[in-house]
């Protein structure tokens, strides 16, 4: 069992764990991602600019990779420090149980904790119970007093020209 940074050769895997999450969250035809678009948004490309705009760890389970968590930086103007958002966290059905999931957070918590970030935080799906009660058995806590609202497609457009 492994816990390390994604390279750029996990590419391919990581994207059918992507197709893979979506599956387990009921929403298998919503993945438009694509190998170049996860390499450009991971390691960089002009047209993200030329940087990358999120990181991720993998899990490697006998050499494998089963598992990712893909984060990337938000900041609290309340604390004035930056905070990790975890954007996605899976492990395979298979090697579930086998600590991976709970290694992926403790990396992710390291990098919090070495770079001084003030907040870790993710969200997760209201109907998906045993992700609900794992993260409370490491002491997350639900904010349950925020709604999160989201613009995109056709909305988005006819906002940004108003």
């Amino acid at each position: 069992m492994a816990i390390r940074e994604a390279r750029p050769d996990d590419v391919p895997v990581l994207l059918q764990l992507v197709r893979e999450l979506a599956v387990y969250e009921r929403e298998p035809d919503a993945v438009e991602t694509t190998e170049p678009m996860l390499q450009a948004a991971l390691f960089g490309a002009p047209d993200v600019g030329g940087r990358p705009v999120a990181s991720c760890h993998v899990a490697e389970l006998d050499g494998e990779v089963v598992g990712f968590a893909l984060w990337y930086v938000t900041f609290s103007t309340w604390k004035g420090l930056p905070g990790l958002w975890l954007e996605d966290l899976f492990v395979r059905p298979a090697a579930r149980g086998t600590g991976l999931g709970t290694a992926l957070l403790q990396a992710l918590a390291a990098v919090c904790v070495e770079r001084g970030y003030g907040r870790f935080e993710w969200w997760v799906l209201d109907w998906n119970a045993p992700a609900i009660g794992f993260y409370r058995s490491l002491g997350a806590v639900p904010q349950d007093e925020w709604t999160t609202f989201r613009v995109e497609g056709e909305a988005l457009r006819e906002l940004a020209a108003r």
